[in-house]
């Protein structure tokens, strides 16, 4: 979207409204992502791990994301601190109810971002628009979603219904904007059922990137098939446990990557933590330093406030005598005169 002064104005009182403290700093930053990406901005309650809620500025929408020389459409919200751009925004992906998060050391299971430029957020030098096109690349290599296949979805609207092995999981078309998330139904390898819904771009990476991550006809399907065409109860079998093989083999690769993000995530928790030690054993060594330093100076001034004491008590002995002596010189004066 293109802002124009009017909207500036409005951002900037929606700033001032919510008492954020750099209001220029974060409108600019503001302005300059929407003008480039077609983003939209809110004010919404976020809930932080301790409890407490704020209402924080978002800007959310879709950014444009180039996998294998095609464009996808991917969700985010960007979620500002009130000390923007003092404080790292908070970044997470947003699916589509026919979208599903792929964990990766890039996103966690609940959406949220982790990227080495929100690490190492600088407030002079990075920016919101840094910051997505950062998103862009990495997104590019490691996508973040993953379109949920039509054995998911029908599984969600029929809970009770029996699993059927589908081929790989499908991401959304290119090309369609970034209000589109059409999906095409996974073709089953029969080619006895046409594709459902558009079908005229190439579908998204499939789940994890390994092999086998989609179904597979049974060999002795196949055959029969192409012989009788009777499919008998042991074929039935057959792709049944076909099925739950490859259920399991996709949620054990989906558990594996969740455990393995949720590690990566662990140890820049503990990176971030002994980090932050260092600077308080830092701290602490030089408030140490301060102490002594003070301590020094106090036995100082105790010393030079015993000199002048000593000095004080000398000068008035001295004042004492001298003025003895110009008495007795004064009086000596007044009898002589008499």
């Amino acid at each position: 979207m293109v802002v124009n002064a009017a909207e500036e104005a409005h951002i900037a009182k929606l700033l001032e409204r919510f008492q954020y403290r750099n209001i220029e700093l974060t409108k600019k930053d503001v302005v300059q992502a929407l003008n480039a990406y077609r983003l939209q901005y809110k004010v919404e309650s976020f809930v932080f791990n301790d409890g407490s809620s704020k209402m924080l500025f978002t800007l959310y929408g879709t950014i444009p994301v180039v996998y294998k020389n095609n464009t996808y459409y991917i969700p985010i919200s960007i979620i500002l601190m009130d000390t923007h751009p003092h404080n790292t925004p908070m970044c997470f992906v947003k699916p589509t109810p026919t979208m599903q998060i792929k964990v990766s050391m890039y996103v966690d299971h609940n959406g949220k971002i982790y990227l080495p430029y929100l690490h190492d957020w600088n407030p002079v030098q990075s920016d919101l628009l840094s910051l997505i096109q950062v998103m862009i690349v990495t997104f590019g290599e490691f996508p973040p979603v993953f379109s949920k296949s039509a054995n998911q979805q029908a599984q969600q609207q029929r809970p009770n219904s029996i699993p059927y092995p589908t081929g790989n999981p499908m991401m959304p078309l290119p090309g369609g904007g970034p209000g589109a998330f059409n999906m095409p139904m996974p073709d089953m390898g029969g080619g006895a059922y046409p594709p459902m819904g558009n079908s005229g771009g190439p579908g998204y990476p499939p789940t994890s990137f390994l092999p086998n991550s989609g179904g597979y006809m049974p060999p002795s399907m196949q055959n029969s098939n192409s012989g009788t065409g009777t499919i008998t109860e042991e074929h039935i079998k057959l792709s049944l446990v076909s099925a739950v093989v490859d259920k399991l083999r996709r949620l054990i690769i989906e558990k594996v990557n969740q455990c393995q993000a949720e590690i990566d995530t662990l140890n820049r928790t503990s990176q971030e933590l002994q980090e932050g030690g260092k600077k308080i054993d830092h701290i602490l060594a030089k408030l140490k330093r301060e102490e002594q330093d003070l301590i020094r100076n106090i036995a100082i001034l105790k010393s030079k406030e015993e000199d002048l004491a000593n000095h004080w008590k000398h000068l008035r002995k001295w004042m004492e005598s001298m003025w003895m002596k110009l008495l007795s010189q004064l009086l000596h004066c007044i009898n002589s005169e008499l």
